[in-house]
């Protein structure tokens, strides 16, 4: 093992131009419970950006290695675990602290999960957040009751994820995206609505798909701005089409989850929308506690079965740690547009 290795570092939250930088740092060791693994690839999520920003209310202590997913190879056990069975695997390495930009990183020996050799590297760095996130989405639908589901800046990795999903399990799905080529893309994966928010009808567009398919819980990856509330709206005048008059609206359920932000500005109410609401934030890991062992394991057994078909990820560009922090790269992986994800290989 070497002493030293290249890392991504973090000293101070910004925009990632400013505050990123690589350096050689001591190659870290294993305590109990945990393993070193050597780095294949980490992809860039937009969680990723979002710690590096310091947008998270619980954050790192600093200075700290950004890289939430990825995948690698046991090179090192720590205390207290059977070394031998574990070193040599290729695994997934999900690091809910950070610390996957980097040659070499140490995660939870019980997150360290093998992966199959058909598997390719690049499919296997992705397997955890967006796939889990977008089953996540149909499990918290049928906890909580509801039947549909809407979901904005839907032509993302994940949005493209959902959508295959809801396919195959009969889920009614209303998809927001903004350019007519966007809406073409998850036309052509199967989706029966796609709703373009830059046209000038956008909100009875959303309002007949919602009525048609009674979806009455969002999601939303945007945060700031107001596609929370137009969800909501879109959800109230469907629900109250028909409907008595009620001074205090419909008395049906709706709710939105925001789970991102990719507007990081206020996010703004516009309360036309009577009193039988909610809105909340949504995040994978609690998620997965409050829905147990059970749910979860299904969830990993469908990503893993699925994961070319339904739950591929595709890169626009592989970088090595140096290469991440180009002008070029920082500036295409910050704005966070659709089709241009990329994956670090350390």
């Amino acid at each position: 093992m070497p002493a030293m290795m290249k890392a991504i570092v973090l000293e101070r939250f910004g925009e990632p131009s400013e505050v990123l930088q690589v350096r050689e740092v001591p190659v870290p060791k294993p305590g109990p419970g945990e393993v070193l693994v050597r780095m294949i690839a980490s992809p860039i999520n937009p969680s990723d950006l979002l710690m590096v920003r310091g947008r998270y209310v619980v954050l790192p202590s600093l200075p700290a290695t950004p890289g939430f997913e990825g995948v690698g190879v046991v090179t090192e056990a720590g205390p207290g675990l059977l070394g031998p069975w574990v070193k040599g695997k290729r695994v997934v390495a999900i690091n809910d602290k950070g610390g996957n930009w980097a040659e070499y990183a140490v995660i939870k020996a019980r997150q360290a999960r093998p992966v199959a050799d058909d598997i390719p590297d690049e499919q296997a760095a992705s397997l955890f957040v967006n796939p889990m996130t977008a089953l996540g989405f149909t499990e918290t639908m049928k906890l909580e009751g509801y039947t549909g589901i809407v979901h904005a800046a839907a032509a993302s990795n994940l949005g493209q994820m959902l959508v295959k999903i809801c396919l195959e399990d009969g889920i009614p799905l209303v998809n927001i995206v903004r350019s007519a080529e966007q809406v073409k893309l998850l036309k052509d994966l199967g989706a029966t609505h796609v709703i373009n928010s830059t046209d000038a009808d956008f909100m009875a567009q959303l309002t007949d798909a919602i009525h048609e398919t009674g979806a009455m819980l969002g999601f939303d990856p945007i945060g700031g701005g107001t596609m929370a509330s137009q969800m909501l709206s879109a959800m109230e005048a469907s629900a109250s089409r028909g409907a008595a008059f009620s001074r205090y609206g419909s008395s049906t359920p709706k709710k939105v989850c925001i789970y991102g932000a990719l507007d990081i500005g206020p996010t703004i109410l516009n309360r036309a929308f009577g009193l039988t609401w909610d809105l909340s934030g949504w995040l994978l890991t609690p998620f997965m506690m409050k829905a147990g062992m059970e749910v979860v394991a299904r969830m990993r057994a469908r990503v893993m079965k699925d994961l070319t078909t339904t739950f591929p990820s595709h890169y626009k560009a592989r970088v090595d740690l140096d290469g991440m922090l180009t002008k070029e790269a920082v500036s295409e992986y910050n704005a966070r547009r659709t089709g241009e994800k990329y994956l670090v290989v350390p």
